[in-house]
């Protein structure tokens, strides 16, 4: 075995084993799918074993490939340990937002927390929305956040990195007085007539109407009238209230007094959610996070879509190519 393995090769590897998918993690690595075949036949040819079986249908890791997978993070990470040592990166905190206390991306930080030593601080900061997160992003406010990346403006995701972390459930909240309250799951059929709070005429959560918006269309569900940007679960909890809005909401929301939180279903609509990080940006702290939401992802199941899911566009379209080629 050559003792002198490229770590490219083993970034390569990695890629793979966490996408799975050729394609995606050919995306992930901005290489070609081509090359990036190359480089795990290469490391195959060095190693002297095979680390994936490739059907038509789907791509699994060998018993060499699980073997190998752990040491490959080890000498990843010892890798970005050191050019973190020698860019300062250890000095600063990182700045994590996870929009609200009650949210996937405040999971993922507790988790992180775990799992690095106290040299390394992540500084949670609330911002309401990925759009407004974004450009929070771009201008070197901020350093991470957690969102439907595939809502931004595509020339504002540009010049951002992204992985998909979790599908979330879409839910409703509804007073409790309310007729359809009674009810475990709520068809969607039976929201017809409704009108709903999807924070319209919030700029800073333009991802969530704009999936609002796709949801509702054709189902006779109506949009709340746009209303300023609410800041804060006190001055959101005080508005609903007095409005008596309905409120479009995921799986992971703030509770509301007086208020049931009730699961969509027929179909079963989803919201991806990504970690969303600055292009270029290392930071043992964005490394961290990274291994806290593939840890989630794997053991509570955040990347499973039940049957009969609903995805907004363009999320939905990507889905669907990737069925297609796994056929």
């Amino acid at each position: 075995m050559n003792r002198d393995i490229e770590p490219r090769l083993l970034r390569a590897f990695a890629a793979v084993a966490d996408e799975l998918h050729f394609t995606r993690a050919a995306a992930r690595l901005y290489v070609a799918q081509q090359a990036l075949s190359r480089d795990i036949r290469r490391l195959e040819r060095e190693l002297g074993a095979e680390l994936f079986v490739r059907t038509t249908r789907q791509v699994a890791l060998t018993a060499a490939g699980v073997r190998l997978l752990p040491y490959a993070r080890r000498v990843l990470q010892a890798q970005d340990d050191l050019a973190a040592a020698f860019s300062g990166a250890e000095r600063r905190p990182l700045l994590v937002d996870v929009s609200a206390p009650v949210s996937t991306g405040n999971q993922v930080l507790a988790e992180a927390r775990r799992r690095i030593g106290p040299e390394t601080e992540l500084v949670a900061r609330f911002h309401s929305g990925l759009a407004g997160a974004a450009a929070e992003l771009l201008a070197g406010r901020l350093d991470v956040s957690f969102g439907r990346a595939r809502g931004l403006d595509p020339a504002v995701l540009a010049r951002l990195d992204h992985r998909l972390i979790r599908y979330e459930r879409i839910a409703v909240v509804l007073r409790e007085d309310h007729p359809l309250a009674r009810l475990e799951e709520i068809p969607l059929s039976a929201l017809a007539g409704e009108t709903l709070y999807a924070a319209a005429g919030n700029d800073t959560t333009t991802e969530w109407t704009d999936l609002a918006a796709q949801l509702f269309a054709g189902r006779g569900i109506a949009m709340a009238e746009p209303f300023p940007e609410i800041d804060g679960d006190e001055e959101f909890i005080r508005v609903v209230t007095k409005r008596r809005w309905s409120v479009l909401a995921s799986e992971v929301f703030t509770h509301l007094p007086g208020a049931v939180l009730r699961p969509l279903t027929e179909p079963v609509p989803l919201s991806p959610v990504s970690i969303v990080w600055r292009r270029g940006l290392t930071h043992p702290g964005l490394d961290a996070l990274h291994a806290a939401a593939r840890a989630l992802s794997t053991t509570s199941g955040w990347l499973h879509r039940p049957p009969g899911f609903w995805l907004p566009r363009p999320e939905a379209g990507r889905v669907l190519r990737d069925l297609r080629t796994a056929e």
